[in-house]
Order: structure tokens, then sequence, then C-alpha cells
């Protein structure tokens, strides 16, 4: 009897099913794993960037994480930069470079990475990239007198370069400077015209005199003493003329990983025939197109870079929550995407 008795209580005792353990919160586009794994990306964009300038991170877009197994993630971001006005020839840290303000014809920079994180480490495996001007209608409305991005290889651009790097050379004691490419260029006409350019140079084998005999025989530095450089100018046309040059060398860089792609690509030709001025034809800036591939990352998943939500799905599920009315005195959860704005958005 006792035995039947505890029987039916046993049977009737509620059962506790396991609760399985909630799934991890999505990340924020302002949450710090997500802003570690920005400026690994933009470290990684600026360190291989062919020409122009570094970009500094604007706004996070969009971040989505694919889990692979313990330890390891698959991350992909959505990112907004902005030119800052450190050539990516200069050893200027990031942190330490001015972003170019709204009014000096900005340029943005949109970036899709691809990341993973083994073991805490965050790495690079695929990043694409282009970079667009802000619209002279743009510039023009906050700004009537602003001068305006022009073609790198206007006439008045290219002639107020040869100008400037020419009155260098003349003046300087130093090295003969021979020009690498053309950077930037604006073109004011009101009230004043005027043009301003800025340009990237090495230093010769050659001092600015001997030139003067055979500037022909002027070769860039060999690779252990290589010296680059930037400059800029203002060529004054009307309403009289004038001319002001700073040119600025950097000193010699020892390469490392972290050297700039396009720094180790001149250096690697610094000893053969010279360099052949790079000029974009017929573009306002030198675009960030830029499509890469780590070829040393270890990479666990098949995953395409493309692979990013449409919509991000924080956004869909606020969206759908709005929906539903709220008592009283209800604050909606803020969206986990797009992050905030560090400088302004074009």
């Amino acid at each position: 009897m006792k035995a039947l008795v505890a029987l039916i209580l046993l049977v009737q005792l509620p059962i506790h099913k396991a609760v399985p353990a909630p799934p991890l919160a999505p990340l924020g586009c302002d949450d710090p794993e997500s802003e570690a794994a920005a400026e690994v990306a933009v470290s990684y964009i600026n360190s291989h960037s062919h020409h122009g300038y570094k970009f500094a991170l604007n706004r996070i877009e969009n971040i989505r994480v694919l889990p692979q197994g313990p330890n390891n993630d698959i991350i992909f971001l959505e990112l907004d930069l902005l030119e800052t006005k450190c050539h990516v020839l200069s050893p200027t840290p990031l942190e330490n470079c001015t972003v170019r303000s709204f009014a000096e014809h900005a340029v943005e920079g949109d970036c899709d990475i691809k990341l993973q994180k083994l073991d805490g480490k965050i790495t690079v495996l695929a990043s694409k990239c282009h970079s667009h001007a802000d619209s002279n209608e743009d510039v023009a409305q906050l700004c009537p007198d602003c001068p305006l991005l022009a073609s790198l290889n206007n006439t008045e651009v290219t002639t107020a370069v040869t100008a400037a790097l020419g009155d260098h050379n003349s003046k300087t004691a130093d090295a003969y400077l021979k020009l690498l490419e053309i950077g930037r260029a604006q073109i004011q006409y009101h009230p004043a015209h005027v043009v301003y350019v800025e340009f990237a140079v090495a230093a010769t084998n050659c001092s600015a005199e001997e030139a003067k005999v055979h500037v022909e025989a002027c070769q860039l530095l060999p690779d252990d003493q290589s010296n680059f450089g930037f400059c800029t100018a203002t060529v004054v046309k009307r309403p009289s003329e004038d001319l002001q040059v700073n040119c600025q060398l950097y000193g010699h860089q020892v390469p490392t990983p972290d050297t700039p792609f396009f720094f180790r690509v001149f250096q690697s030709t610094s000893t053969s025939v010279g360099l052949v001025p790079s000029v974009a034809q017929g573009f306002t800036n030198h675009n960030l197109r830029f499509s890469h591939n780590n070829p040393v990352a270890s990479e666990s998943s098949e995953v395409p870079i493309s692979v990013l939500p449409v919509k991000p799905v924080a956004k869909r599920a606020v969206a759908q929550h709005d929906k539903v009315p709220h008592p009283v005195g209800f604050v909606s959860p803020p969206l986990l995407c797009p992050g905030k704005v560090r400088h302004f958005k074009i």
C-alpha cells in the first residue's frame, strides 16, 4: 500500500524540463567589441592603401557575428570613413590625423570588412572599399565661396604643382625632390582666383644645386636611405600673382609589416628608373577602391564577404515591437545599429 501511494505521489510531481540557455545578445554598433574590430579594420585598410590619404572611422553602420566554434567568430562590418589630412606615406599615427571638415570638401569612404576573432585575436580576412567626394552643391550651400575639389589632371592643377615643386627645388639647399603623386587640389574663383594643391614627393641622390646641372641623372634614394615627404602649395592667380609652398620630408622609414603598401611599392622601385608621377585621370580624389583578401590569415569559414544582413535584425525587432500598444511612460529600446556619428555625416 505504501509503495502504491509513493508511486501516485511521484507521478503527480511536476516535471521540470531543461531550459535552454538564452541566445547571446547581438552586438551593438557602439559596443566596445564592435569598436575594437573596427579599429583593426581601419588600420588594415590604411596600411594597404595605394594612394591618397589615411581614413578615420566616422560610423559603424552594421555588424554581424557568425559563431564558428569555441572562441572563434567570423565578424562582418560595414563602416563609414572620412578622409584625413595625413597622406598614406605620413608616419603620423591615425589618432593624431585631422579629419577634413565639411567645408574643406570632405571625402567619404564606404567599406565592407570580414574579420575573424580567434582566441581573442582579431584578423582581417577580406575587405572592399570605395570612396567619393561630397557633392559640389552641398559644399556650395554651406559655404558659397569655399574652393571646390578639382580634377587631379586639371591643367591649372598640374601647372600649379610643377611651379610649386620647381620653386621649392630652386630655393632649398637640401636634396632635389621628385613628384610621386598629386594628392588633392581645390580651385577658388571668387573673390580671388586661387589654386590649392597637395602632393607627395621623394628625395633623390642629388642636391638641388647638382640637379641644375644634370637633373636627368637624379634618382630616388636606395631602400636603406629612402626619404618621402609631402608638400602643400597655394598659387594665387588673381588679383595679383603669388606662390607659397611648404614641403616636409618624413625621414627614412624602416619598412615593417604595418608599413603602408604605398610606401613599400615606391621603396621597391626607388632604385630603378624612377617613378612616373601618379595622376588620377579625370577624378577629384584618389578613390579608396580597395579590395583585398588576406593570404596569411587562417580562416575556418567559407562565408563570403557579401553575406551581410540587408536590414539589421535589431532594427526589424524594434520596428515590430513599436506596433504593439505600450503603457504611458514606455521608452523604446535604442537601435543597436547604426552607431554614433563621430564627426559628421555626408
